[in-house]
């Protein structure tokens, strides 16, 4: 029996009857858990002996807001994070959708693991998510001032405001996105025996 199928065992045994899905696909094991258990089940797969997934290697965050598949799925954003258990070298790819689409939140890890922190911050700034918990959840990639969440699929290609060096000010100034929007569809050429072997 391979590492992973008796991790997808271990799994099935552990966490039956609480809400956790567990799918294989592409060689990677992946489980989606309830918003509300996500701090409890973290710290299983930390602390149970059966995983010992002791680091977290990545958080990120994700909108599925244009996947075609958007309804079938239980809600607009989700929380990835990806597990290391180097006592038994596999990985676990943990998924967590948040409840409310209009103000995304889940529990934040940083308890559990304390590399989450930056991570968490990330997917704060560029997607919105709420860390409940968190130490320090403030913006790490935009600017202070920066408006909206730069990866949520409705925000605009062109942002809403664009940064200049004013001469006569002698500073930097915020003023209205100065682009008009426009869709550039590329048009290739090939020959006509192209991937012809």
């Amino acid at each position: 029996m391979s590492a992973l199928q008796i991790l997808r065992k271990d799994l099935d045994d552990a966490f039956s009857g609480s809400g956790v899905a567990i799918l294989v696909e592409g060689g990677e094991l992946t489980i989606t858990v309830p918003t509300r258990l996500l701090g409890e089940h973290m710290k299983r797969l930390r602390d149970d002996s059966r995983f010992q997934f002791s680091q977290l290697i990545d958080v990120c965050g994700v909108d599925y807001d244009l996947h075609p598949d958007r309804d079938q799925l239980p809600g607009r954003f989700c929380v990835v994070y990806h597990l290391l258990s180097t006592e038994f070298n596999v990985r676990l790819r943990v998924k967590c959708f948040c409840e409310d689409e209009m103000a995304p939140s889940v529990k934040s890890v940083t308890e559990i693991w304390s590399g989450a922190n930056w991570f968490e911050r990330e997917a704060f700034d560029l997607f919105g998510i709420v860390f409940e918990g968190h130490p320090d959840l403030r913006r790490i990639l935009t600017d202070y001032g920066f408006v909206g969440h730069p990866l949520r699929k409705d925000f605009p290609l062109s942002g809403h405001v664009e940064m200049r060096y004013d001469p006569e000010k002698r500073k930097v100034i915020y003023q209205p996105v100065t682009i008009e929007p426009r869709e550039i569809v590329p048009r290739v050429t090939r020959e006509d025996t192209y991937g012809d072997v």
